[in-house]
């Protein structure tokens, strides 16, 4: 073989590149895309003729809970969830215990994820008021995703709520700042309005005005700092209308469960498993996400992967945790609302790959074209699977969705030429590295 032959090739599917979609083989060599067209001759053939090859999953925001919260989930585990549902780079977060919010903490998960995570990875930074002034040079570490600010209190302990704290923290520094957007103080004054034992009165408590205010509040203060913003897990239409306008200096993510669940059916259903920050609510509140959505207003899908225990989320509400698994239902569910005509294939590779690099500028990543990362991810659109608690890889052992049966099934995961995940089975070693972005180098 010679010095320029591939090690790889993905021969006949149907191969999405920016300038479309074709049937053509991709040829792989060291990591990376050697090409794309005809490699007869490769050391390894696969065939993807009748699939979809898309380029690499990104979910950049998901909570693997390592260190301190390992009952709920680990970077091993949560890597190799991410791999089996098409996931080939998470952004994760950082209200792990300790948090992560020093350069010591960025470089304990570095040394954790190394080769025992299955998908490439980067780390937040978590802002607090104590570390703002080291927040410029901790966001620069290689391997940082950037940094982030919860505005609410949500799992953990880290919380930045004041405007003067708040513009501290966007003073520091210039990647974009990651958001969470619920306003503290509203929601201290609604705690009367939770119910005992009801998880349906999670979206009055975190009420649409706690979700709004904060985002008015949060990109005030990013225009007066001229620091870029992400805001996460945006849950109402009006937040999107409202960032809309702003899109010089901000951008947004929305969640499968946001775009899948309504909280007329999902709180009779599945109670507190259906407790997430910020929460989901009505139908009305979906069908409006669904609106701005096709307006081309969310920029990024993240899963918001948030995993607890059985036994913790089956405490009474308002006893129960927050949040819910889905880095490995995140692609399954959206390739489904694909097949339901709700989006565009096109609309959902954007939005889980060119977009994440264009938002954060991720080097080598979220395109399939010659010299980037060899990335992919296989699906046979046709395909139905339902979703079992067999399958899944999270330590926590169950998910919303459950029992659902969805069309498009993920085949395969390539991790820069490695598979990480063929026909459900996980390669024998985990191979992740660190994610470069252009803005830390």
């Amino acid at each position: 073989m010679s010095a320029s032959s591939p090690e790889l090739v993905l021969a006949g599917g149907l191969v999405h590149t920016p300038a479309g979609a074709a049937v053509a083989d991709v040829a792989v060599r060291d990591g990376r895309i050697l090409g794309i067209g005809s490699y007869p001759q490769a050391a390894r053939r696969i065939d993807c003729a009748g699939l979809d090859v898309l380029p690499g999953v990104i979910d950049s925001q998901v909570h693997f809970r390592e260190p301190g919260l390992e009952q709920k989930e680990d970077l091993e585990t949560g890597g190799r969830a991410a791999v089996m549902g098409g996931v080939t780079a998470v952004f994760e977060m950082p209200n792990t215990s300790p948090n992560t919010d020093s350069m010591m903490r960025v470089h304990d998960k570095l040394e954790r994820a190394h080769h025992r995570m299955y998908c490439d990875h980067a780390f937040y930074v978590g802002a607090t008021a104590d570390n703002a002034a080291e927040l410029a040079e901790l966001e620069r570490i290689p391997g940082t995703a950037g940094v982030k600010i919860f505005m609410g209190a949500s799992t953990g302990s880290l919380l930045v709520a004041e405007d003067e704290a708040l513009a501290r923290v966007l003073a520091s520094g210039t990647r974009r700042v990651a958001i969470h957007a619920e306003d503290e103080a509203r929601m201290n004054e609604r705690k009367h309005l939770r119910v005992e034992g009801d998880p349906a009165s999670h979206p009055v408590w975190r009420d649409d005005e706690s979700a709004i205010l904060a985002t008015r509040r949060i990109l005030k203060l990013a225009r007066a700092a001229r620091r870029p913003i992400h805001v996460l897990h945006v849950t109402t239409p009006a937040e999107l209308e409202l960032l809309s306008q702003h899109r010089d200096i901000a951008t947004c993510e929305v969640t499968p469960q946001h775009l899948t669940l309504a909280a007329e059916e999902a709180y009779p259903a599945l109670g507190s498993f259906a407790q997430m920050n910020p929460p989901i609510r009505s139908a009305a509140h979906r069908d409006g996400l669904w609106h701005w959505l096709r307006q081309g207003v969310p920029d990024v899908l993240g899963s918001d992967h948030a995993p607890h225990t059985r036994e913790e989320k089956a405490r009474p509400y308002p006893q129960s945790p927050s949040g819910m698994p889905g880095v490995q239902t995140l692609l399954p569910l959206m390739l489904d609302h694909v097949a339901r005509g709700h989006m565009t294939l096109e609309r959902l590779i954007d939005m889980t790959s060119a977009g994440v690099q264009r938002v954060f500028g991720l080097v080598g990543k979220g395109r399939i074209a010659a010299g980037y990362d060899a990335d992919f991810t296989v699906i046979d659109r046709k395909g139905r699977f339902t979703v079992t608690e067999d399958w899944l890889e999270s330590r926590c052992g169950w998910s919303p969705f459950t029992g659902m049966d969805l069309q498009g099934r993920v085949i395969g995961t390539i991790v820069r030429g490695h598979l990480a995940m063929w026909e459900g089975q996980l390669a024998n070693a985990a191979q992740g590295e660190p994610l470069r972005f252009a803005s830390a180098l």
